[in-house]
């Protein structure tokens, strides 16, 4: 029995579906609504969301993705893709100790370092408010907050295509998933053109193609 993907396709899933693509292997997806994407989660028939009780079983803190592969259930996209990476990945797995370290300090930069900052830029986009002075304040102060980590991620790829090893790995698709929340604002791009360029051949990866086919087609609610 192959592994489960709890989630939709517009969550943090994503990543987790990409890594799928790339490797070959069959993630069954199991569709959950996140609340906020329905008119009323609670009510009589509404599809299984993120405050449906049998997910929240599955998952108390109520979010997107959750894995489950036989007697695993694990929370957390970036956790979920290294797991993945290792166990049916292949070479997008570590190879050694080594890269499994790098692979899991990588994820934990993304999320610890830029997420929060990259998201508040992409809901300033998402929102419209990227043309209102509340919205260019917002992206502005996000902007600031990725300034060392952004450059940081500059240098590292300043001489190297891939986040680990001389391949493509699950340290670029957690990576390369977090960075693009701040893509809609081109001067933080331009401002990093080894981080654009890496992320831009990410994007344009076959597996990555076809994933975000399949998440441009799933309705923005239910």
């Amino acid at each position: 029995m192959m592994p489960t993907i709890h989630g939709m396709l517009r969550s943090r899933a994503s990543r987790n579906l990409w890594l799928a693509e790339e490797a070959g292997f069959i993630l069954d997806l199991a569709p959950v609504w996140q609340a906020y994407r329905l008119d009323d989660p609670l009510a009589e028939g509404a599809p299984t969301n993120t405050r449906s009780a049998r997910f929240l079983e599955l998952n108390p803190m109520g979010s997107v993705p959750v894995l489950v592969d036989g007697d695993l259930v694990l929370s957390e996209s970036l956790a979920i893709n290294l797991y993945l990476a290792r166990r049916y990945g292949g070479d997008l797995g570590p190879r050694d100790d080594a890269e499994n370290a790098a692979m899991e300090q990588w994820a934990l930069f993304a999320a610890a370092s830029l997420e929060a900052p990259a998201l508040a830029i992409q809901n300033a986009y998402g929102d419209g408010k990227d043309g209102s002075d509340e919205g260019r304040a917002a992206i502005a102060e996000a902007v600031g907050r990725l300034e060392r980590p952004l450059g940081a991620l500059e240098a590292h790829l300043a001489d190297r295509r891939f986040m680990v090893g001389a391949r493509f790995t699950v340290a670029d698709i957690n990576t390369a998933e977090v960075v693009r929340y701040a893509q809609a604002h081109s001067p933080v791009m331009n401002a990093h053109p080894a981080v654009d360029a890496w992320l831009r051949a990410c994007q344009a990866r076959p597996a990555f193609l076809r994933m975000w086919e399949r998440r441009s087609a799933e309705p923005l609610r239910g």
